[in-house]
């Protein structure tokens, strides 16, 4: 599966965000973009393992431990969850979402997402939907 590139930059910026959070000291900022990351890099092993480090490291320098924890085990395995395809999407990837629960992403990413039908459960989308770009 080719990622996209439009997804990719979203990814990209995201993970700078939460970067430069971190570096003012703006820790519940950090974990926000960290978390917006998650949602556009789950159906990737490696994107989706590097953003359960970066809340790893986020959660240790908080001093959360059950981030941590939550993160020690999302990264055992979430990494195969992308490879396989079992993924709760739309999870925004920290602890304080239980791991296996979908969750409707945010407005400004659902571009990135299309309805199940008739369902309400958002399932993965590699591109923008026509109607709305990111």
């Amino acid at each position: 599966m080719r990622k996209s590139a439009e997804r990719r930059a979203a990814y990209r910026v995201e993970m700078d965000r939460a970067r430069a959070a971190g570096r003012r000291g703006d820790l519940d900022g950090a974990m926000g973009h960290l978390e917006r990351a998650h949602i556009l890099a789950q159906p990737w092993a490696w994107p989706h393992t590097r953003t359960h480090w970066a809340m790893l490291c986020l959660g240790l320098r908080r001093g959360d431990g059950r981030e941590v924890a939550g993160q020690v085990l999302r990264l055992a395995f979430g990494w195969a969850g992308s490879l396989l395809g079992w993924l709760p999407h739309g999870n925004p990837g920290s602890a304080r979402v239980p791991s296996t629960r979908p969750v409707p992403p945010p407005d400004d990413l659902r571009p990135w997402w299309v309805e199940a039908a008739g369902r309400g459960v958002y399932t993965q989308s590699l591109t923008p939907t026509p109607d709305r770009k990111p």
